[in-house]
């Protein structure tokens, strides 16, 4: 008999550019991590601004300014992960703009990338960003499901991550 994932999801909201959904988002977590060898994880998920987001992308990647997403691999294990996933409401606010989103899609885009990261999908190839684009526009266009109130997105793009 298969047991069903373990995955909890806890959620730290420090910034105030986005109002946000947490069951969506938890959601969002677990569809990322749906079909990977990922049978049990801790991911936490904290929702910063972008003087916050800036300075974790300069100590720990050593790349100046803002960016939408990080993701940190804290322990792991066969089946098992544990993680954190930092996102910028500020960046997701503005980038909405540009991309004709709702913040809160923006943000949803780049909880799915970073988390995606974290099961193994690299963008630093051609070959690696058609797939990992290809998984996120399946997770986000499974979020077009009613009850999983997570909305249509029309455009799916990938998003400027760091490299781990």
């Amino acid at each position: 008999m298969n047991q069903a994932p373990r995955i909890s999801v806890a959620i730290a909201d420090r910034q105030t550019s986005v109002v946000v959904d947490r069951g969506r988002l938890r959601r969002a977590v677990r569809a990322a991590l749906a079909g990977s060898p990922v049978g049990q994880a801790r991911i936490s998920l904290a929702l910063v601004d972008d003087p916050t987001i800036a300075r974790l992308n300069r100590r720990y990647l050593r790349h100046a300014g803002p960016t939408d997403v990080l993701s940190f691999l804290l322990d792991e294990g066969p089946g098992r992960l544990e993680a954190e996933v930092v996102v910028s409401g500020e960046t997701a606010r503005r980038e909405a703009r540009r991309y004709g989103q709702t913040p809160h899609d923006e943000l949803l885009l780049y909880v799915v990338h970073g988390v995606l990261h974290l099961a193994g999908y690299d963008d630093r190839s051609a070959a690696g960003r058609r797939r990992m684009s290809a998984r996120q526009e399946e997770i986000l266009g499974e979020a077009r499901n009613p009850k999983s109130q997570i909305p249509n997105k029309s455009k799916i793009r990938s998003t400027n991550v760091p490299k781990r």
